[in-house]
């Protein structure tokens, strides 16, 4: 009876100290506050030269998604714990492996976000950073037929990146 004792004691004590300062934790390696109970996420503007019309729509939902989907957070239009904004700023496709021809092997899609991110937990966490990201894609494929696809791809990039920055590093 007094091994028995003993054993619940030292489990106790190694699952008192084994879960001492925890905090909210998920699996994607985000690390929130649990002081942090909501986020927002404004609709991200296309102030790039050239406009592609969907863009916005597509990586708003796209950073909306993540934080729904990877965090226990609430959702809410405007003024969350956690809350961002921003503008997308480049949206480009030019020419890359120039060859002994003068003409592209390679043609580079380029999609730039700046993003302004905004803690009320914790205002040292808040910051403003452009995040870029691109895809080479053969020039003589006609980029109308492969951009949802890559453009696809390069929001997924984005959004990691910004997520990563904002609420893995806590």
């Amino acid at each position: 009876m007094k091994i028995i004792r003993h054993l619940l004691l030292v489990f106790s004590l190694l699952l008192i100290f084994t879960h001492q300062g925890c905090g909210v934790y998920s699996f994607t390696g985000a690390s929130i506050p649990p002081e942090a109970k909501t986020f927002s996420v404004q609709q991200i503007s296309n102030n790039a030269l050239l406009v592609e019309p969907l863009l916005s729509s597509i990586f708003t939902t796209a950073l909306r998604d993540k934080f729904m989907n990877q965090t226990n957070l609430t959702m809410t239009t405007v003024n969350g714990d956690l809350a961002f904004e921003g503008e997308i700023t480049e949206y480009a496709t030019t020419p890359v492996a120039i060859q002994s021809d003068q003409t592209a092997a390679m043609n580079r899609l380029t999609i730039t976000v700046n993003i302004r991110f905004i803690s009320k937990v914790d205002e040292s966490k808040s910051f403003e950073s452009k995040f870029t990201q691109y895809i080479e894609y053969p020039s003589n494929e006609n980029l109308n037929s492969i951009k949802d696809g890559m453009i696809a791809e390069i929001t997924e990039a984005l959004v990691d990146n910004i997520f990563n920055k904002a609420v893995v590093n806590w």
